[in-house]
């Protein structure tokens, strides 16, 4: 297992720092994936400088499987973020076992319970991506010890289906203290929202924008690499 990888990934970063996420659905854009070998995406992101590669394993809205999420573990050496609505400690538990380097912890959907999800995750050798989307939310994360903190621009009680933007990110990232890794999370659709996030945070976290591209690796390797 991989301790606190992502964040120490994100530290020592040279180039613009993305964790690209390998998404198979998407409830605004329906099938992402179009007959394509998942594993295919996966090394064209590696090829092109990701710093992390994010899943969502929650089956519903998204047409994940954890089942999946293993094996993605042991076929990349890179640090693997598990994407999905956390709501017991087994399954931060499982998120370990199944070889991840990082866990989302929603603050909307663990409120007062998200300092001692926090704490379990890193006992587990999880970092911990603390998710908000609002200034009352953010209040509660820094609460808690997490590694990191990151800024979805979309309201996740819409699935996506708002059109949030970068904004968000410029107004609460300059209200999370250095302690903390900063990142920006969706609505990220090109290299002028990237420069904005980056303005503010330590990494972006993107996912629709890149399986949409017509070639992904090239879409990619200009995120990593176009100036900031």
């Amino acid at each position: 297992m991989i301790v606190f990888g992502l964040s120490r990934a994100i530290k020592k970063a040279k180039k613009n720092a993305i964790i690209a996420e390998l998404k198979v659905y998407s409830p605004k854009y329906g099938d992402l994936l179009k007959g394509r070998d998942p594993f295919e995406i996966l090394r064209a992101y590696e090829r092109a400088g990701a710093i992390g590669i994010s899943y969502i394993t929650d089956p519903k809205y998204f047409r994940g499987s954890f089942e999946f999420l293993k094996t993605l573990c042991r076929e990349t050496e890179l640090p693997v973020l598990r994407k999905d609505f956390i709501a017991t400690k087994e399954e931060v538990e499982k998120t370990a076992e199944a070889g991840a380097s990082a866990v989302l912890l929603i603050t909307r959907l663990l409120r007062e319970q998200l300092p001692e999800f926090v704490d379990f995750a890193k006992e587990h050798g999880l970092d911990t991506l603390v998710e908000v989307h609002s200034e009352e939310e953010l209040g509660i994360a820094l609460q808690t010890d997490s590694t990191m903190i990151g800024i979805n621009n979309r309201d996740i009680g819409k699935l996506e289906l708002d059109d949030g933007n970068v904004s968000l990110t410029e107004k609460l990232a300059p209200l999370i203290p250095k302690r903390y890794v900063k990142v920006s999370e969706s609505g990220i659709v090109g290299t002028e929202d990237l420069r904005r996030a980056l303005k503010h945070t330590d990494a972006a976290l993107i996912g629709t924008a890149l399986m949409r591209a017509p070639n992904p690796e090239e879409f990619l390797r200009e995120l990593v690499e176009v100036e900031v």
